[in-house]
């Protein structure tokens, strides 16, 4: 049987990854997580649960949400977890969370749905995934092939990548 320590919880809060859209309009939903069809396309064996927190666009987070993901994870006995976020406010949750000591926390989303056909999610997932089986304790993002310490990386909306804040232009 496996440990606590070895299980990975996954918090889904919506965002650009589960979105639907439904029309030419852009008109969309943020959907089911599509987190565990993704991962067990990859045939992940890693002890994991997947617990759906919220569905919303990040822009529509506030600090209530914020601590409400933050008291779902101070809650659950995994020392590893993976956050699915939309990419706008993803770094204000990410420093909502900073201080819970013990945990590895990763924070991961997509620049374009899961459910498009060239989308960035399926590569942030199953990095964030491995990520947090080899990172200390503290918060982290991974986006765009990268792991950032979460106090030091900044979205760049100009580039559409986060960035380091002393690489940040302007």
């Amino acid at each position: 049987m496996e440990s606590v320590t070895d299980s990975i919880v996954i918090v889904t809060t919506g965002g650009t990854i589960d979105k639907v859209y439904f029309d030419a309009k852009s008109e969309f939903e943020v959907g089911d997580s599509v987190v565990e069809r993704l991962l067990a396309q990859a045939h992940v064996r890693q002890p994991y649960e997947i617990v759906p927190l919220m569905r919303k666009d990040s822009l529509e987070l506030d600090d209530a949400d914020r601590a409400a993901i933050r008291d779902a994870i101070a809650g659950r006995p995994e020392q590893r977890v993976v956050i699915t976020h939309g990419t706008d406010t993803m770094t204000d949750t990410a420093a909502a969370l900073s201080g819970l000591d013990g945990k590895t926390i990763v924070l991961t989303g997509a620049l374009a749905p899961a459910r498009f056909a060239e989308s960035d999610a399926v590569f942030n997932v199953g990095m964030a995934f491995g990520a947090v089986q080899s990172l200390p304790a503290g918060t982290f993002i991974c986006m765009n092939g990268q792991v950032f310490d979460a106090s030091q990386v900044v979205k760049d909306r100009s580039r559409n990548a986060f960035v380091r804040r002393s690489e940040q232009e302007g």
